[in-house]
């Protein structure tokens, strides 16, 4: 149970890390506002013509009589959003940081070389078009695998008591290992670490992971601050990373702070 005081901890150091670095955490920012806008107006539009869409996929009730048709569409519009807004949450990580690849991996290497003892940061050496596409082809099968969990955590929220009480307890600390999955991707990744390395990596403290993810899920559900916390839980999760991997880290509070305006 210590290590989920640790991984909490984790997400608290990667906040205060950007707290000291502006000008990082203003790059940070762009990716994320980007996917806001985006999945804004998805779901705006979802809004405004789910019930065309709805009414489309079911002419088999045009038929039945008032007021079971409007009823009966009515709840499956609410059932389409509510599983889209579970959709958003899962993915907003995964196409954040796909989105802003350049831009979070920059800042990872920052954090890996002012908290490394010797101020060096592993590189992929990979190209950046080569890269992106690894990044891609993870973040897809990563989205896979928490959709088959969205879709069964929303199917048992049908069961009563268990499925308003339970159940969501349960999908916060899966969504939360999904998010930190997605979050340590960015420096392990470097590291040469495949995905299925990762998720194993994860699978044996998930403690530590669901200490760091959970919270964050739960405070992602906050209109606009998955944008503002973005940045520091990529900070922090390469911080999480090193420890993963057995890497020595120092303070880098205790270095010399860099320069605001260096890029």
């Amino acid at each position: 149970m210590r290590d989920l005081g640790v991984g909490f901890r984790y997400l608290l150091k990667g906040q205060r890390w950007v707290g000291r670095h502006g000008r990082q955490y203003g790059f940070g920012l762009l990716p994320g506002l980007i996917t806001l806008v985006l999945y804004a107006a998805a779901l705006v539009a979802l809004a405004l013509w789910g019930s065309d869409l709805i009414g489309w996929a079911t002419p088999f009730a045009d038929d039945w009589a008032d007021p079971w048709t409007g009823l009966f569409r009515g709840f499956l519009t609410a059932v389409l959003f509510a599983l889209a807004l579970l959709l958003c949450v899962l993915t907003f990580t995964a196409m954040t940081l796909l989105i802003g690849q350049p831009f979070y991996e920059s800042l990872s290497e920052r954090v890996d070389r002012d908290v490394s003892p010797d101020g060096t940061a592993p590189e992929s050496d990979l190209p950046l078009l080569r890269e992106l596409w690894i990044s891609a082809r993870d973040s897809l099968r990563i989205v896979l695998r928490a959709a088959v969990w969205a879709a069964l955590l929303f199917a048992l929220g049908f069961i009563p008591v268990a499925g308003q009480t339970v159940v969501p307890v349960i999908g916060f600390f899966v969504t939360g290992f999904f998010l930190t999955e997605e979050l340590t991707a960015v420096a392990l990744q470097r590291r040469g670490v495949e995905v299925r390395e990762r998720l194993a990596l994860l699978r044996s403290r998930k403690t530590l992971v669901w200490g760091f993810g959970t919270p964050l899920a739960v405070a992602f559900l906050v209109p606009f601050v998955a944008v503002f916390l973005m940045p520091g839980a990529v900070a922090g999760a390469t911080l999480m990373a090193r420890d993963l991997m057995g890497e020595e880290t120092q303070d880098g509070a205790a270095k010399q702070p860099e320069d605001a305006n260096t890029p």
